[in-house]
């Protein structure tokens, strides 16, 4: 039986036309994991690991609003409390749809911290976005009111950036190994609660947000998955993507995702993430396989029938 962690992008999880409540949230996550069950259906063994960029930002900015209520959360706590209720809905509603397909498969979601140096490059660089899209103008302004760091993000408009550090260990992973073959965890939400270790072994969260791609790759590495699957809302990865030239990528060697990489062909924060972490997979796995595609060609993309497929060579 095979074994595939799966990675949920934000469409996943919500859907970009609707508002932002929690009981919307529900009613796309319940499509979501109609997929997800039809994977396991289909025999496969799974972990899923979601990202939280919408959820935290959202979040921190009313726990921010509130401060003179209550006081403000720090941002590692906010990113646990993503990983309850983003995973609350996931294990409902996925443990509907596989009940739907007469597949009695524990379902639960466990809260992961995730190793990462405190010395890591991308504390200086603030490049992950979180919360919601704004106009330049309301960007340019949140950066002189609260000295938040802002970018553009792939044409769709600007969103505050924090650090995303690279993860190097997963502090729950015995447990998701023991759990693997009886149960379907959720795992390493919004890439996992970042913390570092101190010199007397305790962990300390910190203000960052890891990119889930990475931390389901750590992840496909560390229980030894068969395939890394990245599903986002495009059904094929792409070179000069939304221009007149585009071109799909059914598939991709190391090698070429690197040239495709170094010619700047996808988006920081958007596609490059997940083609980095693809590769990054094979390379560990020369002969295993990573694959991108959108979440309703997840079962095709399996199937050898679509999507994008990276491999080592």
């Amino acid at each position: 039986m095979q074994k595939i962690v799966v990675a949920l992008g934000g469409n996943a999880l919500q859907s970009g036309n609707g508002p932002a409540t929690a009981e919307a949230q529900l009613e796309v996550v319940k499509k979501t994991c109609e997929h997800i069950a039809e994977i396991s259906g289909r025999g496969y063994e799974l972990a899923v690991v979601h990202g939280n960029g919408p959820q935290v930002g959202r979040i921190l900015l009313a726990s921010e609003t509130a401060k003179d209520v209550t006081p403000a959360m720090p941002f590692d706590v906010c990113g646990a409390m993503s990983q309850g209720y983003i995973g609350y809905h996931l294990q409902q509603a996925l443990k509907f749809a596989l009940k739907e397909r007469n597949r009695n498969v524990p379902v639960v979601t466990l809260a992961t911290q995730v190793v990462v140096d405190r010395d890591d490059p991308g504390f200086k660089n603030p490049t992950k976005p979180i919360g919601p899209f704004y106009s330049e103008g309301e960007a340019k302004a949140m950066v002189e009111e609260k000295g938040y760091a802002v970018k553009e993000d792939a044409g769709r408009g600007w969103r505050r950036v924090v650090a995303s550090p690279i993860p190097k260990k997963i502090v729950e992973i015995d447990s998701v190994r023991k759990l693997w073959e009886s149960t379907i965890v959720i795992t390493c939400g919004g890439g996992g609660i970042p913390v570092i270790e101190n010199e007397d072994g305790s962990l300390e969260g910190v203000a960052a947000v890891i990119d889930k791609d990475f931390a389901a790759e750590l992840l496909a590495e560390e229980v030894g998955a068969d395939a890394l699957m990245i599903l986002t809302e495009v059904e094929k990865v792409a070179v000069n993507f939304n221009k007149p030239n585009q071109e799909d990528i059914a598939h991709m060697t190391y090698a070429e995702a690197e040239k495709h990489c170094e010619d700047g062909q996808f988006a920081p924060g958007s596609m490059l993430p997940k083609v980095q972490a693809a590769m990054k997979f094979v390379k560990a796995n020369p002969d295993k396989k990573a694959i991108i595609t959108s979440l309703d060609k997840a079962v095709d993309a399996l199937e050898g029938k679509t999507g994008t497929v990276i491999t080592f060579a």
